[in-house]
C-alpha cells in the first residue's frame, strides 16, 4: 500500500514514510522496555536459566527477553500496512509462541526443527519462491534461525547483533525506497536496543528461544524479501549478519571434524 494512502491522502509519500520511520521504532522500543520492566517484577515466578557446566553466568537469570522484543515488534506492526510483510511476521510470531512453550516445558528437537522447516517453507512460498530457489532459501532460513539461537549465550551478543544488523537493513531499505520494510527492520532494531538495557553485564534477563529463534527467522526472511524486491543484492544481508554466520558455521564445522555431536549445546 502506498504510504500516502496509509497516512491519508493529504500527506505525501516522503512525509508519511518519515513519520512511519519515527513512530514504528519508538513504539517498539517503549513497548519492549515496559514489557520487560513489568516481567522482571515477577521475580522467581519467571522461567529461569539455571547455570550448568556450559553456562557463562553464575546465578539463575530469567529467560524472557524475547517476550519483550516480540511484544515491541507486535505493537509496532499496527503502524504497517504492507500485506507482503504478513507471511514473514506471521511465521516469526508462530515460532516465537512455539519457543515460549519450549522455554517453559521443553519440546523434542525433532518437533522444533519440523516447525522451523514448515514456517520457512510456508513463508517463502507466500513470497513467491519456487523450485531450487525455494529449496536453497528454506535451508538458508532454517540455518539462520538456528545459528542465531546457537550464538545466544553471552550478555549483549545476540541483542547487539540484532540492533546493528537490523539497523543496517533498515537504512538500506530506506535508501532503496522500501519504507515499510525499513520500518519493520527499524522496529526490530529498536526493540533489541530496549532489551540490551536489561541484558548488558551483569544481565538481568536473557533473550531465550522466544527471542533468538524469531530474530534469526526474521533476519533471513526479510533478507530474502529485500533481495526479491531489488532493495539490496542477495549478498548484502549475508554480509550484515556475517559475524554470526561465520562464527557459528566455523565453530560447528570444527566440532564436526573433531567428531563431536554438533547438535548438542556446548560452552
Amino acid at each position: 500500500m502506498d504510504a500516502a494512502v496509509f497516512y491519508g491522502g493529504g500527506i505525501g509519500r516522503n512525509r508519511g514514510g518519515l513519520g512511519m520511520m519515527v513512530w514504528v521504532p519508538v513504539s517498539a522500543f517503549v513497548i519492549c522496555w515496559l514489557t520487560l520492566a513489568w516481567l522482571l517484577r515477577r521475580g522467581q515466578r519467571l522461567p529461569m536459566d539455571h547455570p550448568n557446566a556450559r553456562s557463562l553466568h553464575e546465578t539463575p537469570t530469567p529467560r524472557v527477553g524475547g517476550l519483550g522484543i516480540m511484544a515491541g515488534v507486535a505493537g509496532a506492526s499496527v503502524w504497517l500496512a504492507d500485506a507482503g510483510l504478513l507471511p514473514v511476521m506471521l511465521g516469526a510470531f508462530v515460532l516465537a509462541a512455539l519457543s515460549v512453550l519450549d522455554d517453559l516445558r521443553g519440546l523434542p528437537v525433532a518437533l522444533r526443527f519440523l516447525a522451523h522447516f514448515v514456517a520457512a517453507t510456508a513463508c517463502l512460498l507466500a513470497l513467491g519462491l519456487t523450485g531450487w530457489a525455494l529449496v536453497g532459501a528454506v535451508l538458508g532460513v532454517v540455518w539462520m534461525t538456528n545459528l542465531y539461537n546457537f550464538m545466544d549465550g553471552a550478555d549483549g551478543l545476540a541483542g547487539g547483533m540484532a540492533a546493528i544488523g537490523f539497523t543496517a537493513l533498515a537504512l538500506a531499505a530506506w535508501l532503496g525506497h522500501a519504507p515499510e520494510l525499513a520500518a519493520v527492520c527499524a522496529a526490530i532494531a529498536a526493540a533489541a536496543l530496549a532489551f540490551l538495557r536489561f541484558n548488558f553485564p551483569p544481565a538481568r534477563v536473557f533473550m531465550g528461544d522466544a527471542g533468538s529463534i524469531p530474530l534469526g527467522f526474521l533476519a533471513a526472511t526479510l533478507g530474502v524479501m529485500g533481495a526479491q524486491q531489488a532493495v539490496w543484492p542477495w549478498l548484502f544481508p549475508l554480509l550484515v549478519f556475517s559475524p554470526f554466520i561465520v562464527d557459528a558455521s566455523v565453530t560447528l564445522a570444527r566440532r564436526g571434524l573433531r567428531g563431536e555431536k554438533i547438535w548438542r549445546a556446548h560452552r
